[in-house]
Parts: C-alpha cells; sequence; structure tokens
C-alpha cells in the first residue's frame, strides 16, 4: 500500500510540473498522466515507443485486409450468389458501409467512458475475428456456389430466407466488431508515445502518416489478390484469408499488452456534455464575473484525464460559461456548504471540453466535402476508365478499379514527402518541414490539391470524349485514349490524403480532451461516411436538373453522351469554395489550452492564424 501511495505522489508532483520526475533506480515516467495494465504510472523504458507502435501498424494492416477482402466484392456476392438485383445489391452495399462507420460512435463512447481505448480494441477485434469466421462457414456451407442460369447444367436455387438471414448477421457482425474498434486504435497507438518529451512528440506526430499508410497497404492485397479469388467464384477461401489476417492482428495486438501505455476513462462523456448544457440553461439569467478566474474549478489532480490538468478558461461560447457560475442555489440552504450538483454548477473544465467540440464542428463540417471528393475515387473514376482502352500492348487487360493501386502509390510515395521534405512558404517564412506546419495548414493544402485532382480528372474526360468522337460514331464504342491518362488523378487523391486524412487523426487526437480523443477519431469516420451520401444526393440532383427533354444528362450510362467532365470541375469548384469557407473557419479556431502548456498555446494559437 504504501508503495503504491509513493507512485501516486510521484504521479501528482509531474502532473504539477508539467514534466518528468525520476523514481529511484533512475526510472523515468511519462509525463502525460498514462498508465500501466496495473494503474501504475508509466516507466518510459519499459512501456510504449516504436516497439509496441509497430505491432499496432501491422494489426491495423492485417485489420484492414480482413476488412477489404469482404468489402471489396461484396455487392457481386449479393448479385451472384443472394441473386440480388444490381441496384438492390449495390443499396445493401452501401448501408453495410454507412452502418460500418456509425457503429464508430458506439466504439467510441464505451471507449471514451468505461472500457478505455485497450479493451475496447481488444473486446471489438474478438467481435469482428468470430464474425468473419461465421462469415467462412456460411459461404462453405450452403453460400458458395454462384448461380448460372446460361448453363443448361446447372439449376438456380436460390438461398433460404435463414441462409441469408445468417449472412446479414455475420456482415453485420463484422461491421460492429470494425466500426466499434476503428476509432480508438489509432489514439491508443498515439498514446504509446509522451506528447510530453520532446524526443516523442514528432513520433507521435508520425506515427499517424505511418497509420494511415498501413491501412493502404493492407488494402492493396485485399483489392489485388482477394479480388481475385473471389472474382473466380472462390467466396470461402477469400473470406477465410480475411477471417486468418483479422485473427493474426488479434494477435499481434494483444502479444502488446505488458507493455501498453494507457489512460483511464474519464466516465460518461454524453452525461457530461448534457450537464454543462442543462446547468448553463438553468442559469442563462445568472450575472457573468468579469474573470474566468472566478467560475467554479476543482483541483487539477481531482481530473482522471488530460493527464490530472485542467483546460484554461476561453472566452469563445461565454453563453456556456453560465453552468460554471456559482450562486446561492449552489449551497446548502441549512449548512451552507457548496454542494456542487452536477446538473447545476460544472467545473470550467467540463465546460472547455464541450467548446471543444464546438470548435472542431465547423472544421469537421468543411471535410465532408473533401470525402464527397474522395467517394470519386471508387465510382465515377472506375466508371471513366472503363470507357478508355483498359489494353496495353495488346495483349495485358488493365482492370479499371485496380488503377486505384496508384492511389496507395501516391499516398505511400506521399507519406515519406511528408515526413522528410522542407517547403518553401510565403509570407517571407524560411523553408519548413511539412510536419512543422499545424494541422489545420496541411488540411488546407489536401483541400486544394483535392481540387487539382478534380480538374486532372476533367482534363483527361475532355481529352477522352475527344477520342470518342474521332475514332467512334455516335459514340457508341469506348474511347481509343489509354486509361494510364488516369494516374494523375490517382495519385493526386493519394496526395491529398495525406495531407488532409492524416492530418485530421493528428488534429483530433491533439485537440480533443484525453477523455473525448475516441470519439474524435469518429468524427473522422462518419465525415468520411457523409461523403458517400452526400456524393450520391449530389449525383441525383444533377441528374434530375441535366436529364431533362431527351437528354442524357452528365452521367447518363453511356458516357460517351454525357459530360462527365462538368461534373469534375463542379467538384472542383466545389473543393474551391470549400477551401475559402475552410480558411475562415481555421482562422477563427483557438487551439486547446492545457494547465502548464500556456507558452505551447500561445505558440498554436499564433501558428493557427496563419493557417492559410
Amino acid at each position: 500500500m504504501a508503495k503504491a501511495q509513493v507512485h501516486t505522489s510521484m504521479m501528482e508532483t509531474m502532473v504539477e510540473k508539467g514534466c518528468l520526475e525520476e523514481k529511484e533506480g533512475d526510472e523515468v515516467y511519462t509525463g502525460d498522466g498514462s498508465v500501466d495494465r496495473h494503474g501504475r504510472p508509466s516507466i518510459k523504458g519499459k512501456s510504449g515507443g516504436w516497439s509496441v507502435g509497430f505491432l499496432i501498424l501491422v494489426s491495423q494492416g492485417m485489420a484492414t485486409l480482413a476488412l477489404f477482402g469482404v468489402g471489396v466484392n461484396l455487392v457481386l456476392f449479393m448479385a451472384k450468389v443472394l441473386q440480388q438485383g444490381n441496384a438492390e445489391a449495390a443499396s445493401n452495399v452501401n448501408q453495410w458501409t454507412g452502418t460500418t462507420y456509425l457503429f464508430s460512435l458506439v466504439g467510441a463512447f464505451v471507449s471514451d467512458s468505461y472500457w478505455g481505448r485497450y479493451k475496447t480494441c481488444a473486446i471489438f477485434q474478438v467481435i469482428f475475428v468470430l464474425g468473419l469466421v461465421l462469415l467462412s462457414l456460411s459461404s462453405y456451407l450452403f453460400l458458395h456456389e454462384p448461380c448460372i442460369p446460361s448453363d443448361g447444367n446447372h439449376r438456380c436455387k436460390p438461398p433460404t430466407t435463414v441462409e441469408v438471414g445468417i449472412f446479414y448477421v455475420c456482415i453485420y457482425q463484422i461491421a460492429l466488431g470494425m466500426g466499434g474498434y476503428q476509432p480508438s486504435i489509432a489514439t491508443f497507438g498515439a498514446d504509446q508515445f509522451d506528447g510530453e518529451d520532446p524526443k516523442e512528440v514528432n513520433s507521435k506526430v508520425a506515427f499517424f502518416s505511418y497509420f494511415y499508410m498501413a491501412m493502404n497497404l493492407g488494402s492493396l492485397f485485399s483489392t489485388t489478390a482477394l479480388v481475385y479469388l473471389e472474382d473466380k467464384g472462390k467466396w470461402f477461401l477469400g473470406y477465410l484469408t480475411s477471417a486468418g489476417s483479422a485473427f493474426l492482428a488479434l494477435v499481434l495486438f494483444l502479444i502488446g499488452t505488458p507493455r501498453y501505455r494507457n489512460f483511464k476513462p474519464g466516465g460518461n462523456s454524453l452525461a457530461s456534455i448534457c450537464q454543462v448544457i442543462i446547468a448553463a440553461v438553468k442559469k442563462w439569467r445568472a450575472e457573468m464575473p468579469t474573470h474566468g478566474d472566478d467560475l467554479y474549478e476543482v483541483n487539477g489532480n481531482d481530473y482522471s484525464t488530460n493527464g490530472g490538468r485542467k483546460i484554461l478558461h476561453t472566452k469563445q461560447f461565454r453563453f456556456l460559461d453560465r453552468a460554471a457560475v456559482i450562486t446561492y442555489k449552489d449551497f446548502d440552504q441549512k449548512d451552507q456548504v457548496l454542494t456542487a450538483n452536477p446538473w447545476r454548477l460544472c467545473t470550467i473544465t467540463q465546460v472547455e471540453e464541450v467548446k471543444c467540440i464546438l470548435r472542431l464542428l465547423p472544421i469537421w463540417l468543411c471535410t465532408i466535402i473533401y470525402s464527397v471528393v474522395f467517394t470519386q475515387m471508387s465510382s465515377v473514376f472506375v466508371e471513366q476508365g472503363a470507357a478508355m482502352k483498359t489494353t496495353i500492348s495488346k495483349t495485358f487487360h488493365v482492370p479499371p478499379a485496380s488503377m486505384s493501386i496508384f492511389e496507395i502509390f501516391g499516398v505511400s510515395s506521399f507519406v515519406l514527402i511528408y515526413q522528410r521534405c522542407s517547403i518553401p512558404l510565403p509570407c517571407g517564412l524560411h523553408k519548413k518541414n511539412l510536419r512543422d506546419l499545424t494541422e489545420l495548414q496541411r488540411m488546407g493544402i489536401g483541400l486544394i490539391i483535392s481540387a487539382m485532382a478534380m480538374v486532372s480528372a476533367g482534363i483527361v474526360e475532355t481529352q477522352r470524349l475527344k477520342h470518342a468522337q474521332e475514332c467512334c460514331d455516335g459514340y457508341k464504342e469506348s474511347s481509343s485514349l489509354n486509361i494510364l491518362w488516369q494516374i494523375p488523378q490517382y495519385v493526386l487523391v493519394g496526395a491529398s490524403e495525406v495531407f488532409m486524412y492524416v492530418s485530421l487523426l493528428e488534429f483530433f487526437n491533439s485537440q480533443m480532451p484525453n477523455g473525448l480523443k475516441s470519439f474524435g477519431n469518429s468524427l473522422y469516420m462518419t465525415s468520411m461516411s457523409l461523403g458517400n451520401y452526400v456524393s450520391s444526393l449530389l449525383v441525383k440532383i444533377i441528374m434530375d436538373i441535366t436529364a431533362k427533354d431527351g437528354h442524357p444528362g452528365w452521367i447518363p450510362e453511356n458516357l460517351n453522351k454525357g459530360h462527365l467532365d462538368r461534373f469534375y470541375f463542379l467538384l472542383a469548384a466545389l473543393a474551391i469554395l470549400d477551401f475559402v469557407v475552410y480558411v475562415s473557419c481555421a482562422n477563427w479556431y483557438r487551439f486547446i489550452n492545457l494547465e502548464g502548456k500556456g507558452e505551447a498555446a500561445e505558440v498554436s494559437d499564433y501558428s493557427t492564424q496563419r493557417s492559410t
């Protein structure tokens, strides 16, 4: 017991000073408040770092391989095996994908509030593996043979309701497992690096780049080898490979358990947010104090999140400050003792956590348009490629969907450039490493590059239509323009991902209070989900407007009769408009200011002002 008290006392001292303290035997604790699996302060030399960071990266790559191994050909499985129509199959796949992203909110909530990131990752990975195993077994037992009505020797026998039901239970269990696991794993990986140690800060930032690259490399195998297996009807073998990959990912994750650094969950975050809003409403007539120091706060050591530090008061959203105003009703009328009912009186830190979310929302909304641009890679880019010449040297055929390999190449290449290269900056600034730019600045660069990708795609489409007109009478055949002309647009999308999505992961990780970091990552996933929905809505609106009076519209079945180039240029214009709005939101944003980091916060605020 005495030894545990010594650990606790030393940890409080570290938190108050914001620095590292040495333990007997020259063992050094982390300065960010992380603990080991037994709840004791983490010792730097015996926990965290790249030894476990690498395990998490490989584990994430294997898990991504498993997920894409199911999702990449799911629409074909529904059409060929479940005998669904193309529209029905596509709709069911979109619903499954959207549900996967929505489950990220569930995982984020239990991670931040109750289980912590390690336990959340482990439990949802087990659910993910079991779902894949059940899907493999069901495909082997009764959902393994495609229906081939053109074959006279084969009779199409539709699957039974029970068989279809089992299939849906399996794929939605996979969605629950992956969706619940995904928002916590990136933050958990970053937790392995001490944010208070200058030597580990760069590693923490670099981890997000390598994390995103690991995801892309994992999808590379699933979009090549597994696609080939499933395209040949070997569903069981493809799904079994995915299950094996997910199981290996789980084993790798569990191997690092003794060395992981953890943060304790901070309690029900949703209840905390509601307390601030209700308390502020109850005191809407309360007189506001002149200084933030007069608002209610408790000792910093009483916080289990943010390394035990308070979040300092800010002047934005001052109407919420009423939740921390102390009135006579907050005292016990008999004993005149402050009761501190959380539904009437909240701490400044609690109020500032809600402010953090409100400040992030405009930035998050600006990323949705980027996600609309990003989703075109898996839809109209493929349709455009299918309408081009897909053969090389008269023998080698390039599947249009496989062009996404160049996007993965772009991601991998720009991650290395992102980590090592310097660029000249305007306004008389010296060259800076890309990592030295603020997350907001890098996200702005990502928006610009996404607009360039759409312009490139539009130019290629313009040339494709010209070649179709020259070689194909009446636009009846595909264009003679080679599909390799699509390479620049795929590479540019990959480059924009590095600047946007990697920076977005870093941004949410650094700006969310520790008790809400998984929720921040779930916002990143819901941005991608909403991008899919907005893209579908945008296409529908465009077709409703342009396909009138006998006109085929911009994106008809036969692209040679349409104007896909105009659609691309419209997306480029939307991306530029989104950038203008984003710059305004970035200049308005103020970085989180934790106790003991005032100087860093001032630098961050200055950097934000230069986010353009």
